[in-house]
């Protein structure tokens, strides 16, 4: 492990997790939104991350020239859409989309759900900025002990 990867690692963690509170915040503007481009209302968004150069100890043996250029950490696997949450069906017959019965389909945002997965992913940014900060203070010391 070189002296700069936990700084890649720890870069990666961050630029998913502001990816992440783009998506949120995302969703939560468009918590009222009826009717999008195809006529549908807007379904939240999910993130998913997977780790970056998931190698077997094997491949790392017979890829190492390879696996020195390949990145570390973490990275953005997809943004899928929420199918498992159901939609919010609110009574609201004067509204210009609603149905025959007076229902509007709302999306599936959850704004308590949305603003704990907010906080989660701020911690989450928050701990990889620390855990950066750490590393480049050892980084620091070590360069000071060759003066």
């Amino acid at each position: 492990m070189g002296m700069f990867t936990s700084f890649d690692i720890n870069a990666s963690g961050m630029s998913a997790q502001r990816y992440r509170m783009d998506i949120i915040s995302q969703n939560i503007a468009n918590q009222h939104t009826t009717r999008t481009e195809d006529g549908t209302p807007y379904r939240r968004k999910v993130v998913t991350f997977e780790q970056k150069a998931d190698q077997t100890p094997f491949a790392h043996v017979l890829n190492e020239a390879r696996d020195n250029y390949s990145g570390k950490g973490v990275k953005v696997s997809g943004v899928y859409e929420d199918t498992w949450t159901e939609m919010n069906m609110v009574y609201d017959p004067s509204n210009p989309d609603a149905d025959e019965n007076g229902y509007v389909t709302y999306p599936n945002v959850d704004v308590v759900t949305e603003m704990v997965n907010l906080i989660d992913a701020s911690r989450s940014y928050e701990a990889n900025a620390t855990a950066f900060d750490a590393s480049k203070s050892m980084a620091l010391k070590g360069l000071e002990i060759g003066r």
